[in-house]
């Protein structure tokens, strides 16, 4: 049986458009009538924005800058959907993204290599952080790997620290370094996620609307310059911390990390009201993005932040040296 065609929306042109895009970002071709083109023939010129209305005789689109733009059907020569613009956040590179983590470790020692960053913490408390103590690896180095690599080496051998590297997953610079020996560290995969710091509270709040009752217990902040941390305890255990945060304020990026809840104390919202606490001090600050790590094996973890609108931007994997 042939395929069959199509349908056709009502009062779709030969371009494929018709009033099915509005609301939709749209690229158009159109006729400058009464203008002649460089090659002698009619002008033509191209307008990119969002759809905004279609009758039978005209269309509407908003460009991202300027007034809105009538197009008459008739000169419409040719056009498509295209997709939403990514973010400015999505915009921002790994490496930009990544570097907001040196706001969690003040105390660490950093120094650039190209543009790697070297980091080492002189007197991490209990095991050394990945983040805190290895190459970031993203970007050009300055020089060819080999010398790249070497410089590392030397760098953490010096300070008697295993030799690591945080790359973005399936990356040339991955490829380089597994090339010369580099293994992955087992359980090191994680994904950065960001969103706007107004939607995950617009998330969190009609998720509060959607469950019935209030947590019984609150949060405490307690706050040292640019970094926050919200304890809920339980005066029942002694005071015992249940449940815990932190956060931390660069610019406007509020950095969410180290969110845990103790075994006996989940499915009680505990997590919720830490995170409420830790947003609500972003805010009052004048964030506007939340960012945070969570590896990729971490379901639960994964479900949590995805149903608050934080969105994957990127994922980055720990290489170890060899030997």
């Amino acid at each position: 049986m042939p395929d069959e065609p199509e349908p056709q929306h009502a009062n779709t042109g030969r371009h494929g458009l018709g009033p099915h895009v509005v609301g939709q970002r749209i690229v158009v071709r159109r006729l400058l009538p009464g203008e002649t083109g460089p090659t002698g023939g009619p002008a033509m010129t191209d307008l990119l924005g969002t759809c905004t209305s279609w009758d039978a005789t005209a269309c509407t689109v908003q460009p991202e800058d300027g007034a809105p733009v009538t197009i008459p059907l008739a000169e419409i020569v040719s056009g498509k959907p295209v997709p939403p613009r990514p973010s400015v956040r999505h915009r921002t590179s790994a490496r930009d993204a990544e570097q907001h983590v040196l706001a969690l470790f003040p105390g660490i020692e950093v120094a650039p290599l190209g543009e790697w960053l070297l980091r080492s913490d002189p007197a991490p408390r209990g095991r050394p952080r990945k983040r805190a103590n290895s190459c970031l690896a993203l970007g050009d180095p300055g020089a060819p790997y080999d010398e790249a690599i070497e410089a590392v080496l030397r760098f953490y051998a010096e300070r008697d620290r295993p030799a690591l590297a945080q790359v973005e997953a399936d990356s040339e610079i991955e490829e380089a370094l597994l090339d010369r020996g580099w293994q992955h560290l087992p359980h090191g995969e994680a994904e950065l996620r960001l969103a706007a710091l107004s939607r995950v509270r617009r998330s969190r709040r009609a998720r509060r609307d959607r469950t019935s009752g209030a947590p019984d217990r609150e949060a405490r902040l307690e706050v040292s310059g640019d970094l926050a941390q919200a304890v809920v305890r339980d005066p029942d255990l002694d005071d015992a911390v249940v449940a815990a945060g932190r956060a931390t304020l660069d610019g406007d990026w509020l950095g969410l990390h180290e969110l845990n809840v103790a075994s006996d104390h989940r499915r009680r919202g505990l997590a919720g009201v830490v995170l409420d606490e830790l947003l609500e001090w972003g805010a009052e600050r004048g964030a506007t993005t939340v960012w945070l790590h969570v590896e990729t094996d971490n379901a639960p973890a994964l479900a949590l932040y995805g149903g608050l609108g934080l969105e994957r931007h990127h994922t980055c994997r720990y290489l170890t040296a060899p030997g």
